[in-house]
């Protein structure tokens, strides 16, 4: 009876251990953005911040380590412990085109991560300073085809996604544009405002103001479909460049190998956070739409755009730096 009493107590300690060590989370999570504040990454996780937070049942921590179109801090993710306790909020840059743009890259995108959802995404908008001639896309292509890699194009920097829009366009159009890139999309809307720079590829919400307010003007979106907030101005997939189809977008993971209770939990706070009517709201206001798809839509997802990028950069002759 002594014995039996013995290895129930034994059993009743090492099963309330083990549930220890499945209890997440525990103590704050942090969501690494590597990207400085402010920016669309940093925009993303904080509006998500307090809804996720309540859905598990614990703080969250913003830590935004920036440097090296997020290399930097998803290096830092990709090395973390995979309890959950570390996420990551990044950019499409950070996990679909640092690989073919960055030589010694410290992380995997595949490999090293547990790809959990892509939260949001917006298109990008051609733009152009209001002194520029071209009234359209048809007089912008005109003229870039009478005096090539004349026209220049502003952008938040080598291999970001305005640079690489850009490059996709002058593939589909047949064109060369000039390059000119900025450390950041800010610096670049301002050459811009400032008529110092032609044209760019911006995302929707960084230049909504600008454009309605007539500082600059919109020549085409590049969305599947016009977006409510610029009805009036035309796609370029309906303007005849079917292949010019491209969203920027946000992304969530964690260090590759997360316990499978981990895992369901922080698939269901991130839905319950991305889809609360007014995060929805609060996301739409900036010109993002929610997505919130599944780990496996996440996983085929990225691989089709690493394949596309990949072709993109190789084309452009763009070297990894």
């Amino acid at each position: 009876m002594k014995n039996t009493l013995i290895g129930l107590a034994a059993g009743l300690v090492m099963s309330a251990v083990a549930g220890a060590a499945y209890a997440f989370p525990d103590g704050p999570v942090t969501i690494v953005v590597p990207f400085p504040p402010g920016g669309a990454t940093d925009t993303t996780a904080r509006l998500m911040e307090a809804k996720m937070a309540a859905a598990l049942g614990g703080n969250l921590v913003i830590e935004n380590l920036p440097g090296a179109t997020g290399s930097i801090g998803a290096g830092r993710v990709a090395a973390a412990e995979a309890d959950g306790q570390t996420l990551m909020v990044a950019s499409l840059g950070t996990f679909a085109t640092n690989p073919y743009l960055q030589k010694n890259l410290a992380y995997d995108p595949v490999k090293d991560f547990d790809l959990l959802t892509v939260a949001v995404r917006t298109p990008n908008v051609l733009v152009a300073n209001p002194q520029f001639e071209a009234a359209d896309v048809a007089a912008l292509v005109e003229a870039m085809k009478a005096e090539p890699a004349t026209v220049t194009f502003a952008n938040s920097g080598t291999g970001s996604s305005d640079h690489l829009t850009a490059a996709l366009f002058w593939q589909a159009t047949g064109t060369e544009g000039v390059h000119v890139p900025y450390k950041g999309g800010s610096a670049a809307q301002t050459d811009l405002l400032g008529g110092h720079v032609d044209v760019s590829f911006q995302n929707l919400g960084a230049i909504l103001t600008y454009v309605q307010g007539g500082q600059m003007k919109a020549l085409a979106q590049t969305g599947e479909t016009r977006h409510s907030m610029l009805p009036d101005v035309p796609t370029l997939k309906e303007l005849g460049y079917a292949d010019v189809v491209v969203n920027s977008w946000q992304g969530v993971a964690a260090p590759k190998g997360l316990p499978a209770e981990t895992k369901t939990k922080l698939n269901e706070a991130l839905q319950v956070s991305l889809k609360d009517p007014g995060i929805v709201e609060e996301f739409g206001k900036l010109g993002f739409e929610v997505v919130a798809n599944s780990n496996e839509e996440f996983a085929s997802f990225l691989t089709q755009e690493m394949a596309r990028w990949k072709g993109v950069i190789e084309k452009a002759g763009i070297q990894p730096e």
